[in-house]
């Protein structure tokens, strides 16, 4: 009786098969959340800016063509974070670092003012500091995970955490751009208890930021008069507080569906940065309640597929990139929508995926494609342990 004889399938079939199985198991419905935000994003910055389009530049969809212009950029730019191992960049996170301070201090001599600001470099196109966010969280994760239970030590983690953060933020912070430094302050020290810093430690470094961030936005006077008009927009409507008084007259006056696309106040130069900081109160007022609330569940969607992918990921370094891009997106939005609702005082930050704006869109899309890179070596390393 002749016995049947195992073939050994061929390296490349094999390969083939393994990584259309990676593929599959990638995280497509987190993928998902992120098309609806920036199909949203793309409608929204057309309708708040067909007019204004027209009048500064002659051409009604002019926003709108940067915005799909960066959108394809920043999805290319998630692409290739997507297709290559997540791990292979732990290898580039100080080269990252060391060119992120150089723009942030080369911004400081060469940068383009706007608003009284200094935030732009190349006639406006590029943020240093946008950047910046996906670069610290990139470092942080590589510099936490390598230390493992030493980071409990002060000498080890705390002390060489906090200087690394208070230069990246005091560069930041000399724009100013307080709301930024307050992001990515927040997302690092967020991820630096996660990595397993001793809490005493993390209490104390984080009374002293926030003891810190307080004196700093009480002491400059452009950030007193926003506290004032934060505890009563409307009694400083003609000054200070304009533009938050506008941005609730706007929220409010779409009720639960809407008063329809094209009818924001934002289109007519009513409410300033309407396709930008504040496209949450445009949203609101043209498509209303259910619009806005479909938005911050995808937002609250992104969040719960992110942690999963954290909490999966197939080692430190992967667990907390994707924690550190998770909680990054989620703080930006919260504070977005809360400094549109009057929650907080108002800061300039864009709104994720949705906000009118290259250098955050771009920034935002690789984020999202090395968080997929996690789930797809998640899916890698669980077919090989079944194998």
């Amino acid at each position: 009786m002749a016995h049947a004889t195992a073939v050994k399938p061929q390296p490349e079939r094999h390969r083939a098969r393994r990584a259309l199985w990676q593929e599959r198991r990638s995280d497509y419905v987190l993928l998902l959340s992120v098309f609806m935000l920036l199909a949203i994003g793309l409608l929204m910055v057309y309708s708040a800016t067909y007019s204004l389009g027209y009048y500064n530049f002659g051409d009604s969809m002019f926003y709108l063509k940067r915005q799909a212009l960066w959108a394809l950029v920043g999805l290319g730019a998630m692409t290739v974070a997507w297709r290559i191992d997540y791990r292979v960049w732990q290898r580039y996170t100080i080269p990252f670092m060391a060119t992120t301070l150089f723009m942030l201090v080369v911004l400081l001599v060469l940068g383009r003012s706007r608003f009284g600001a200094t935030r732009w470099l190349l006639n406006g196109s590029v943020q240093p500091s946008e950047f910046a966010k996906l670069t610290v969280i990139l470092y942080i994760a590589h510099w936490a995970s390598s230390k493992g239970e030493r980071i409990r030590d002060v000498r080890v983690g705390l002390i060489p955490f906090a200087v690394l953060l208070g230069i990246i933020c005091g560069l930041i912070l000399l724009q100013p751009d307080f709301s930024t430094s307050l992001l990515i302050g927040t997302t690092a020290g967020i991820m630096f208890f996660v990595a397993g810093a001793d809490l005493k430690q993390f209490l104390s470094g984080g009374a002293i930021a926030v003891t810190t961030l307080y004196v700093i936005a009480t002491r400059a006077g452009y950030r007193s008069a926003r506290l004032q008009a934060f505890r009563d927009p409307f009694a400083y409507a003609d000054s200070v507080g304009y533009q938050i008084s506008q941005t609730l007259i706007a929220l409010a006056s779409g009720g639960i569906f809407g008063q329809g696309l094209g009818t924001s106040r934002g289109d007519v130069g009513i409410l300033p940065a309407g396709h930008t900081d504040v496209i949450f109160a445009i949203l609101g007022q043209e498509m209303g309640l259910v619009a806005g609330l479909l938005v911050l569940g995808l937002f609250l969607f992104f969040g719960y597929r992110g942690y999963r992918i954290a909490a999966t990921a197939p080692d430190g370094f992967g667990a907390l990139l994707a924690c550190g891009i998770t909680t990054w997106i989620l703080l930006q939005a919260a504070v977005n929508v809360a400094v549109v609702t009057n929650t907080v005082p108002f800061t300039g930050i864009p709104l994720p995926f949705i906000s009118f704006g290259g250098s955050a869109l771009v920034t935002a899309l690789a984020g999202v494609g090395l968080l997929l890179s996690v789930s797809r070596s998640e899916a890698m390393d669980d077919d090989e342990a079944s194998a």
